[in-house]
């Protein structure tokens, strides 16, 4: 136990006393928080920079109906000639002119409107234009059958389907896929944590072979202590960098925002979104007390049942697939040579990710989410999507999870076991590339 405390400690320091790494530790929350600053600074210049539009409507049934907005503005064109219009706007140096000839009939019109621009024009801005216009001509057919104004409004009318759960509780639309991208968030860090560490994991196997210090280390050490050793100090080194992170990341971002005079606020305020974004999100939330219902539905979050579970799948998950790294840097003698290995190690974890989040997001507990959460390879983040819904009756079963936690303690001890047949083996040989063939007669020995 003394030999595997050593091991750890010095595993340990020589990460952090790493010059790589105390650069990376300063240097990530500075570029992170200043990427975050650039986007925000952006979309305030956006924000204050209005599309001037020119409407050139020679019907004179649409120009009433084109509103300024906190993103476009409309300046309205009379008496002139289309090419003397788009010389105009040209020169001006105008986003674009919208064009509606006058012909026969509503259809006619329609077929024959453009909108001209230097450049290819945003989505956002035409269909914000195609809406005014179709809503228009709309209005228009309608009111030859005899419709007046109230039964225009009263057809314009949105449905929305109410939910409820047969207790009478209401069900929000869109809860359980906030909830799994939350979830998700936390399975994406685990996903890079062992990317990130268990790699250098591997980087720190190869040195030592290597450089034939791993010969006088086994002489004291036993192979397994030295490999559990190795993932365990560079783990702890790991946690030490993602908190200064975080806590560095934090400050700098207050910092950097009072300078700029930047408030959070702004961030969630519909005027710098577009028209289409804003309707969107008065069809799903009509009034600040739905929002509130939203609010209140997030904050039943099982929020010490998140931590703690992410917690024991971070360590379980990363413990397993660290163990992995090590064989591998153990099976070869450079960095080059284990690209061979990495794609059936990665697999399953971009493989966790995007049938997490397609399973998840329409069927929590259906078959396919039930089993990739089941499977020790993908469970640390498929089942960190589903417990956002909490443990019980609407949430994860608790024999799911019990079950989940001894698959995945079973195979990190398998795991082990095999990595440390491979481990004990590998990190004696040297200038012969392994193949599957060789790794699978190292078990045998």
């Amino acid at each position: 136990m003394d030999k595997l405390k050593l091991i750890i400690k010095r595993e340990y320091l020589a990460k952090v006393r790493n010059k790589s790494f105390i650069i990376m530790t300063i240097l990530s929350p500075l570029l992170i928080v200043g990427m975050v600053a650039l986007v925000v600074f952006l979309t305030k210049v956006n924000a204050d920079q209005k599309k001037v539009i020119a409407v050139f409507d020679e019907s004179f049934l649409f120009a009433e109906s084109f509103k300024a907005t906190s993103t476009e503005s409309f300046l309205l064109f009379h008496e002139l000639s289309l090419k003397e219009a788009k010389d105009s706007v040209n020169a001006m140096g105008y986003y674009g002119l919208l064009h509606i000839p006058n012909r026969e009939n509503i259809d006619a019109i329609a077929e024959n409107t453009a909108f001209y621009s230097g450049k290819a024009p945003s989505i956002s801005i035409l269909s914000s234009m195609e809406t005014i216009i179709e809503n228009k001509i709309r209005e228009k057919k309608l009111t030859k059958y005899g419709l007046g104004e109230r039964d225009l409004q009263e057809i314009s009318k949105s449905f929305e389907l109410k939910t409820e759960s047969f207790t009478g509780e209401r069900n929000l639309k869109g809860v359980n896929e906030i909830k799994a991208i939350i979830g998700g968030a936390f399975g994406y860090l685990i996903m890079m944590f062992i990317i990130i560490y268990g790699a250098f994991v591997m980087r720190s196997v190869i040195e030592e072979k290597t450089s034939r210090i791993i010969e006088v280390i086994i002489s004291s050490v036993k192979p397994f202590q030295l490999m559990l050793g190795k993932i365990l100090g560079t783990a702890m080194a790991g946690v030490t960098q993602f908190v200064i992170w975080i806590i560095s990341a934090g400050i700098l971002s207050m910092i950097l925002f009072s300078v700029m005079g930047i408030s959070i606020g702004e961030l969630n305020s519909t005027a710098n979104l577009p028209p289409d974004a804003i309707d969107t999100m008065t069809k799903i939330s009509e009034s600040q007390s739905e929002i509130q219902l939203y609010v209140t539905e997030l904050s039943k979050l099982p929020i010490i049942t998140l931590i703690v579970s992410f917690i024991i799948y971070f360590i379980l998950g990363y413990l397993i697939y660290s163990s992995i790294y090590a064989a591998i840097g153990a099976a070869v003698d450079n960095e080059t040579d284990t690209q061979q290995f990495m794609i059936p190690v990665i697999m399953p974890l971009m493989l966790a990710i995007y049938v997490g989040f397609f399973s998840v997001f329409e069927n929590p507990h259906g078959p396919i989410a039930v089993g990739f959460s089941l499977f020790p390879l993908t469970s640390p983040i498929v089942m960190l999507m589903r417990l956002p819904s909490g443990i019980g009756a609407d949430g994860v079963p608790l024999w799911q999870l019990i079950t989940s936690v001894i698959l995945l303690i079973g195979t990190f001890v398998f795991i082990v076991w095999l990595a440390s047949k491979i481990y004990r083996v590998g990190i004696l040989m040297y200038g012969k590339k392994p193949s599957y063939k060789e790794l699978y007669k190292w078990l045998k020995y």
